[in-house]
């Protein structure tokens, strides 16, 4: 049984027929269409589609200003990308504890991590569920530092019945196959700024800032070129992925609801503390959950036992893996900045005892009966 699956089905074909058709494939018209259904979920005057999250992270923080000498504070718990982002423009990630209870940032942590140089804060909502944005966003204004949102997982997940996205100055989310719709690779940034979003499409599509003004010597013409005034990147979206991400985006309420039905069916199943787990907090009027992925942790925080309930599903045939990195404890960050493995202990823990149990569109009750089956016997 695979942890994840993607699903598509004849709209997805019929999507990338008419964009192959059209001869329109790089970035155009349904790259357009894509980013404005993004838009329109997510209540974002701007969406600006990306290769990529960790390139929407990367433009965001670009876009800022973000630069040498300065520091940005993320969670010690999260994918690589969230802290490879400060590193890209030059600034240094600083870690910053986790809750146990949510695997989100700590506001208390986050506060401590603030020094002079901090230039902004990216807060993850991790694993689909909404970090705690109120203490976030105040402490941010209080310190004068921006918000980034890193939406990796989080399409269709709301903070107080907002949609995430623009509760920050950006947000960046994920396309990738493990997400809940997907365009095989992508991205999208987020933002209510004109000037921000205005920055990170320039700053994606090469620096490109438009063409000069016209005079009445040379006025414009078909030898009128683009003038580039920033080093900018080709992180561009091409239309054939746009031709998927229109059709995953037509059924993501549909998607979304089978997910909450089945993190449901895991958490009636586990009840009562079933091979000791810890159940993923549910969603809540104040804190939304799409369930990306359904991480259970181990209550006695033993590395060995977590390990063995892997091995045991993976003996079965079932997919699992730990719920993400605690980044402080990997080589590029350890040894440049002489972390220790116990200087972050909820994030350290929090790798050292999760388990990502499968969850995916399709899933079937015998197929949730028979992961459980499993880790009530071991």
């Amino acid at each position: 049984m695979q942890i994840t699956a993607p699903h598509f089905d004849e709209d997805e074909i019929a999507s990338l027929r008419q964009c192959l058709q059209s001869g329109w494939v790089t970035q155009g018209p349904l790259t357009e269409k894509f980013e404005g259904m993004i838009a329109a979920r997510h209540a974002a005057r701007h969406a600006i589609a990306t290769t990529s999250c960790t390139a929407g992270l990367h433009l965001a923080l670009l876009a800022l200003g973000v630069g040498p000498g300065d520091e940005v504070v993320v969670p010690a718990l999260t994918w690589t990308t969230t802290a490879h982002a400060a590193e890209y423009v030059g600034a240094r990630a600083v870690f910053a504890d986790i809750r146990l209870d949510t695997f989100n940032i700590d506001p208390e942590a986050l506060a401590a991590a603030i020094t002079p140089r901090t230039k902004a804060v990216i807060a993850v909502h991790l694993f689909g569920l909404a970090a705690d944005m109120e203490p976030i966003l105040s402490i941010a204004r209080r310190h004068g530092i921006a918000v980034v949102e890193d939406a990796a997982c989080a399409i269709g997940t709301t903070w107080h019945g907002r949609p995430v996205g623009t509760l920050g100055a950006l947000a960046a989310f994920s396309f990738h196959p493990r997400k809940v719709i997907t365009t095989g690779e992508g991205g999208m940034v987020t933002t209510n700024d004109d000037t921000l979003a205005a920055a990170v499409r320039v700053l994606r599509n090469h620096g490109a800032t438009g063409v000069p003004p016209a005079t009445p010597e040379e006025p414009h013409g078909s030898w009128t070129m683009t003038e580039f005034d920033r080093l900018g990147f080709n992180l561009r979206f091409s239309d054939i992925q746009a031709a998927v991400g229109v059709a995953q985006m037509s059924k993501l309420d549909t998607l979304l609801a089978e997910r909450r039905r089945r993190a449901e069916g895991y958490d009636r199943r586990l009840a009562g503390g079933v091979a000791g787990l810890v159940l993923p907090p549910s969603p809540s009027a104040e804190t939304g959950h799409t369930y990306q992925s359904y991480v259970v942790r181990v209550g006695d925080g033993n590395r060995k036992r977590r390990n063995g309930l892997m091995a045991a599903l993976s003996a079965e045939g079932i997919q699992t893996r730990p719920g993400t990195h605690a980044v402080h404890r990997l080589g590029y960050y350890r040894d440049k900045y002489g972390l220790k493995p116990d200087q972050y202990p909820l994030a350290a823990q929090a790798e050292d005892t999760t388990i990502t149990l499968p969850i995916f569109p399709g899933m079937t009750d015998a197929d949730q009966d028979r992961v459980v089956a499993v880790l009530a016997r071991t």
